[in-house]
């Protein structure tokens, strides 16, 4: 478990503790910073869902949906995250 201090665009900052599956995301998420993640670049079996849990935290993460070719053409999300986020709580 990791502590984080969350600072959404126009809301008050927040702390989470995030774990497992959610806090990998988030690890993710703040990495690739303003060009986001995607299923394709960061393999994992349910980005979706971890995004989900980290929305109900109030993790603010934009979802843009982009094309793919291949077998099984289609769309993919790319997981953006939209606030700053520190890990650790310090400023």
């Amino acid at each position: 478990m990791a502590q984080f201090t969350i600072y959404p665009e126009g809301a008050a900052p927040f702390t989470a503790y995030v774990e497992g599956r959610e806090l990998w995301a988030l690890e993710r998420l703040i990495k690739a910073g303003a060009k986001g993640c995607t299923p394709m670049t960061e393999p994992a079996p349910r980005w979706s869902a971890y995004v989900h849990k980290l929305r109900k935290m109030g993790v603010t993460i934009e979802t843009k949906h982009e094309p793919h070719g291949g077998e099984y053409a289609g769309l993919h999300g790319r997981y953006i995250l939209k606030a700053r986020v520190v890990k650790g709580g310090a400023l």
